[in-house]
């Protein structure tokens, strides 16, 4: 074979192994054909330049970084020869063995590597061939419905109306607000040719939708019987310039919802700040399962050229590291300034409106992810599943097999009759102990298995994904046990997610403390003196390789701040208790 046609074959094989994103030397070479018979002469350079490139993106993209220093050194046990690491080892191959499934690392001993199998082996997404850019499944998909769902009805009980503006901006809208271009300019992709031609003004695709919109607000508000004036668009923003890509949590494209409102008041404008942040709060406690604290950012860390910016901040107990879950600014009239958005007032006086802009996108998912996934996979709250139960049937030797099936159908037509998204497995090619495994990486909440001696007693076998309980449901009620049990698991799954979150936090008042603190991967609850520059210099001296300090959030809920605190990082008299971290 020629070097052309090795090189041929081997592009083709390795491009092909990396639809799944571990690039090894075992999945690509038993594609190889090694064949000396005459083969089609290869194609030109471009093509081999073309494969190089997607090869090179994807295994640089393999691997979810989430800045765990486990992540980073691998299985380090199991390479050093620990008994226990092998022992491990040995039982997951077994699992791996007897049914095909199972993932490789464990979420204690390597995050990164098992978040990065999570969200691809329970089908939620697939790699594609540009770096930091994913494919959303269906399964994820439904996830991200559901929470739609529930939030656009609300917020058009608030009379917010939906709409949508188009993808691209001009360099000199976006430019416009200098502070917040300042604040996105890195991420900022920009559109250079159409066909073979250089475009003779470069046009840049969204990171945000503030300088899409605010020249029409201009436009259409006039007079004060034109206020409030809200808008909401579903959507997809694309931010460019980063490192370290992980899925849902940090992509060069994502999904989102935008909310931009005006009004005549300040005061109007701080009400639905709040509002809106008690809608995001409830999603993620409500919905996900995940326990939020609700709180006002620093000066250093609002939105670019915003007045004051709000989150709901989530905490991975695994990494130690916080997550932004979603945002609610006040923009104040810095916008209107820039785009003269003003009114008529009542008394005919020219006025300027004060303007908001709340979002939260599909990093609400991989926050889930990493708060429930175990090591057997995905672990889904009932609330978002796109299946809550599925009845698998267990048909033994010279059992009644055809009995059984009909009975996991007509269980399931009950369920969905009765409104639960209910699902049967009836295909014949797989074991019941292959199909309980697939369902549990996908994270089902709750398993229904009916066998003989479950048809024999009208009865079927109910085990738990959060917890692997087991209890046997008598048909007769079926529905409402059903619907108990998917209420307890999505209670149990947010009380036990908190119990995590809080056992990670702590009260720190000494620079010796809040290092010590660091180390342990705490949450960090501090009195500070709210010093823009003292936050400067805690980032400078927390700064290593993987990551420095910063604030989280102030919250709302604050401790009783005693008179004489000092701060913990500047010892001048503190403020506030602000919440500290590494963050995503």
């Amino acid at each position: 074979m020629s070097a052309a046609g090795f090189a041929y074959n081997f592009l083709n094989a390795a491009s092909s192994s990396l639809t799944r994103p571990y690039l090894t030397s075992s999945r690509i070479l038993p594609i190889l054909s090694f064949s000396l018979l005459p083969r089609p002469p290869p194609p030109p350079p471009r093509y081999f330049f073309s494969c190089c490139r997607r090869i090179f993106s994807m295994a640089g993209d393999s691997k979810a970084k989430t800045g765990d220093p486990k992540a980073k050194t691998g299985d380090s046990k199991a390479k050093t020869g620990d008994p226990k690491a092998k022992n491990a080892q040995k039982k997951k191959k077994e699992v791996k063995k007897e049914t095909g499934l199972g993932l490789t690392y464990k979420k204690d001993e390597n995050f990164g590597e098992w978040y990065s199998e999570v969200v691809v082996n329970a089908e939620m997404i697939e790699y594609y061939d540009i770096s930091g850019c994913y494919i959303l499944r269906p399964w994820t998909m439904s996830i991200w419905e559901a929470m739609q769902e529930f939030f656009d009805a609300e917020i058009k009980k608030m009379k917010i109306k939906n709409c949508y503006f188009p993808l691209f901006v001009s360099p000199g809208v976006l430019e416009k607000e200098k502070d917040h271009i300042e604040g996105f300019a890195p991420e900022v992709a920009w559109v250079t040719k159409s066909g073979q031609s250089d475009l003779e003004v470069p046009i840049a695709i969204r990171p945000t939708s503030e300088t899409v919109m605010y020249p029409y607000y201009s436009k259409w508000i006039r007079g004060h019987r034109d206020l409030p004036l809200r808008l909401n668009q579903w959507c997809n923003v694309v931010r460019w310039e980063f490192s370290n890509p992980t899925p849902f949590i940090r992509s060069r494209e994502f999904l989102w919802q935008e909310g931009h409102t005006a009004f005549a008041t300040l005061e109007e404008a701080d009400v639905e700040v709040l509002d809106i942040l008690e809608l995001y709060r409830r999603i993620y406690e409500e919905f996900l399962a995940v326990p939020v604290v609700k709180g006002k950012k620093s000066e250093l860390e609002k939105f670019a050229g915003g007045y004051y910016t709000t989150s709901v901040e989530a905490f991975i107990p695994n990494t130690g590291r916080g997550v932004q879950g979603a945002t609610s600014h006040c923009l104040g009239q810095n916008f209107a300034k820039m785009f003269e958005i003003t009114y008529e007032n009542e008394k005919g006086e020219k006025a300027m409106v004060w303007q908001n802009s709340w979002a939260y996108s599909t990093r609400t998912i991989g926050v889930m992810v990493m708060t429930h996934g175990d090591d057997k996979g995905l672990v889904l709250p009932p609330k978002v599943a796109a299946v809550q139960v599925i009845v698998v049937p267990v048909p033994f030797k010279d059992a009644d097999t055809q009995g059984i099936i009909d009975a996991c159908a007509a269980t399931v037509k009950t369920l969905t009759e009765a409104g639960i998204r209910a699902e049967g497995d009836l295909r014949d090619n797989y074991s019941p102990g292959w199909k309980y495994s697939h369902w549990e990486m996908k994270g089902v909440p709750l398993r229904l298995e009916i066998g003989p001696k479950d048809l024999a007693n009208n009865q079927a076998r109910a085990v738990r994904r959060d917890n692997s309980a087991k209890k046997d449901l008598p048909m007769a009620n079926l529905v409402d046990q059903v619907k108990e049990l998917l209420d307890t698991i999505q209670q149990n799954m947010f009380d036990l997610a908190k119990e995590k979150r809080d056992a990670c936090v702590k009260e720190v008042r000494t620079w010796d403390e809040f290092v010590e603190a660091l180390a342990q991967k705490k949450l960090i609850l501090a009195p500070w003196c709210d010093e823009e520059e003292v936050e400067k210099d805690v980032k400078a001296r927390t700064k290593g390789e993987i990551g420095a300090a910063k604030t989280l959030c102030s919250p709302f809920d604050q401790p009783a701040l005693e008179e004489g605190t000092l701060c913990f990082a500047s010892g001048k008299p503190a403020k506030k208790w602000t919440y500290w971290g590494r963050s995503y």
